[in-house]
């Protein structure tokens, strides 16, 4: 997952005072298209900024980011004559590396600092920061400035990057009378606040259920036990939190406590975030009529690749209708998996599709995961990471020490490209209290050519080889699959960070792409070649067999229509959730319907996981955005297929045209210089077709 900056940009700051660049003390000459003026200092280049700071230094810094944009703010109103690239896009560069300084590194405190006045600090900040980006996307004078910058003669980036600055402004309502954009200020004011709500009830939600440690925890592997010691009456006690969650789920043969587990799974959030979404929802259906359009999901979608709620309507259907017969064949054969135990079973409850499903695959392809897991080890696994992408790219990773982070478990990395510094990321990777429960990548600075460099954190709950006594922290192949995706995340924002403008460099293409190159990097996870440089027995070293990763692989085919019919289930409650007037909508009743509709497994009784579910907040109508990648990442991945997956010709290849652009083009583009020719549903169709 690629957590959304509020500003759809990244960050940056500037090392001279607001003084200074008030009375034009720091002008320098600036090299061409925007760099800074402080781009010879390499050693600011991956800013110094402490990354750990306490609740008062970190409300200092962000009121100094903010009190540096207001005066690059007055610097373009104050320009005279005729509008340049120089005197009106550069200043405006400079402005929003400071927004998007504060709005990412409180983005990220917010939810992985320890501290909790640091967390609530970090959410006043980010809220008083994007206050100023609605007062910005607002000012009619700011707009008009940037309408009359002549770039006929620009770069084309330098032109892409001005049609989408406008067009966003467009977007919010620069457009509209002063009292309507009074409204909208209030509304973007009220959705960020409401958001945040929404995701702080669901991260500090975590529940729990007790257990007796002789005969429910039956199943589950030893090392899994070993961390859940009985209390003095023999009960164990089993959290809501991924780390215990995914495996329950998977291994524990009582079929009651995987129910009660799953109960309080898909509560989380709940009764709170009832009210919480209730709000979001009519705010955001609000805002959306104020602008012009008939839903927020019209709203929403407008500026994506689907373009549309209709077209992604019409996506649903047709990914349903494609889905019809692998949903089919996998429902009949969990169903007949079951009747083993149940032989009067009609159906598969949401408690124990994955139970049933790792059944299936150790029965029908002999592939046990508790096999698999001896040779995922963290540390293996992390060395994997690294060297499957180091050859693939030409880039090489370099550990940081001595750096005052917030969490001693969390390290940092520079990437070097032929021996120079193209950016720096930060790994915090284990489960901890109040921190990020899910699994995904957040922008620290997004980098600028010739500025600064790039720097991105990765947030993942993984098994930390601190907590066992021998150092081992075994991981299931998923867990490998998602650590894989979210490191793509980070290469993309690292790779794209080159660009010259806020908008083009970093992340900042469309949206509903931005998975499918994480997506189509959790097939190097699958690969032979790719397994067996790092998945080695952690108590032999000897490299995993090649029968096992056949298996694997082979199993991995069946699932796979009831697993697209359930995220087509979560992109109908995140689609019909916002496209129509909220004024009776009932999210509960509504869920129900829909999953009676799309989902393949028997939904719960009185659960809420709408309450649950974080992209509601972040992709709100947009969560389609996984399969439409899926769609793109299949088809990607059949050039690799046919020329190798550690082919570095091909990876390079694959990074100039596709990730190294960023946001400087259409995605669309992107993908047919590297396909040579548009992207289609084929290869994603054939996929879900293999048995």
């Amino acid at each position: 997952m690629k957590r959304i900056n509020k500003l759809g940009v990244a960050s940056l700051t500037i090392g001279c005072l607001v003084a200074a660049v008030l009375s034009g003390g720091c002008a320098t000459t600036r090299p061409e298209r925007g760099a800074s003026r402080v781009a010879e200092r390499a050693d600011w280049a991956l800013d110094r900024t402490p990354l750990n700071r306490s609740a008062a230094q970190l409300s200092n810094d962000s009121a100094e980011h903010l009190a540096w944009a207001k005066a690059w703010r007055s610097r373009i109103l104050e320009v005279k004559g005729p509008r340049t690239v120089e005197n009106t896009l550069i200043p405006y560069n400079e402005m929003m590396m400071h927004i998007d300084a504060t709005l990412s590194e409180n983005s990220v405190l917010a939810n992985v600092h320890p501290d909790k006045d640091v967390r609530t600090v970090a959410e006043e900040s980010e809220q008083k920061a994007q206050e100023f980006v609605t007062e910005l996307k607002l000012d009619r004078d700011l707009y008009d400035a940037f309408a009359a910058v002549d770039v006929s003669q620009a770069d084309e980036e330098t032109q892409y990057m001005l049609f989408k600055l406008l067009r966003d402004f467009r977007r919010a309502g620069v457009d509209k009378d002063e009292a309507t954009r009074k409204r909208i200020a209030e509304l973007n004011d009220e959705i960020v606040k409401i958001g945040q709500d929404f995701q702080r009830n669901i991260r500090d939600g975590q529940r729990k259920i007790e257990l007796d440690a002789s005969t429910d925890l039956v199943g589950l592997p030893a090392d899994w036990i070993a961390k859940h010691r009985a209390d003095a009456n023999g009960k164990v006690v089993v959290t809501t939190d991924y780390p215990d969650y995914i495996p329950f789920m998977t291994y524990a043969q009582n079929a009651d406590a995987r129910r009660k587990l799953d109960y309080e799974f898909l509560n989380r959030g709940y009764p709170k975030n009832i009210d919480v979404l209730n709000q979001l929802i009519e705010k955001r259906a609000e805002l959306a009529s104020i602008l012009g359009y008939s839903s927020w999901a019209d709203y929403a979608i407008a500026d994506k690749m689907m373009g549309s709620a209709d077209h992604a309507s019409k996506f649903i259907d047709q990914i349903v209708g494609i889905d019809k017969d692998p949903t089919a064949r996998d429902l009949k054969g969990l169903l007949a998996r079951k009747r083993q135990d149940d032989p009067n079973a009609t159906a598969i409850g949401d408690w124990e599709h994955t139970y049933y499903e790792t059944k299936v695959r150790n029965e029908k392809y002999s592939f046990d995961p508790q096999e698999a897991r001896a040779y995922f080890n963290f540390p293996d696994v992390l060395h994997g990471v690294l060297e499957v992408t180091s050859r693939m790219f030409g880039v090489t990773y370099q550990q940081v020490h001595g750096l005052n982070l917030w969490d001693p478990s969390v390290t940092a990395w520079n990437v070097l490209d032929h021996g120079k510094i193209i950016g720096r990321f930060y790994l915090d990777l284990f489960p901890r209290p109040n921190k990020y429960g899910h699994a995904a990548q957040f922008d620290y600075r997004t980098g600028i050519q010739g500025v600064r460099l790039p720097q991105g954190v990765l947030v993942c709950n993984f098994p930390n080889p601190a907590d066992s006594p021998d150092g081992v922290a075994l991981m299931e192949h998923h867990q490998v699959v998602t650590f894989f995706h979210e490191f793509g995340h980070l290469l993309h924002a690292i790779f794209s960070g080159h660009n010259h403008w806020i908008g083009t460099s970093g992340i900042s293409t469309e949206w509903d792409f931005v998975e499918a190159p994480s997506q189509m990097l959790e097939e190097w996870c699958y690969n032979v070649d790719a397994l067996r440089l790092f998945a080695k027995n952690y108590k032999t070293g000897e490299p995993i067999p090649l029968e096992l990763v056949h298996k694997l692989d082979a199993a991995r085919n069946f699932g796979k229509g009831v697993w697209t019919a359930r995220q087509m289930f979560f992109t109908a409650i995140s689609l019909n959730y916002y496209n129509r007037d909220p004024k009776n909508l009932d999210t509960t009743a509504l869920m129900r319907e829909l999953a009676a509709k799309y989902s393949p497994y028997e939904y719960p009784a009185d659960t809420h996981v709408q309450c649950g579910f974080t992209h509601l907040e972040g992709y709100s109508a947009y969560y389609y955005t996984y399969i439409w990648s899926l769609v793109i990442a299949k088809d990607l991945l059949s050039r690799f297929q046919k020329e190798g997956f550690l082919n570095q010709k091909t990876a390079l290849a694959y990074r100039k045209a596709v990730l190294d652009p960023g946001g400087s083009k259409p995605a669309a583009e992107l993908i047919a210089d590297f396909l040579g020719r548009p992207f289609s549903f084929k290869a994603f169709t054939k996929w879900l077709n293999t048995q």
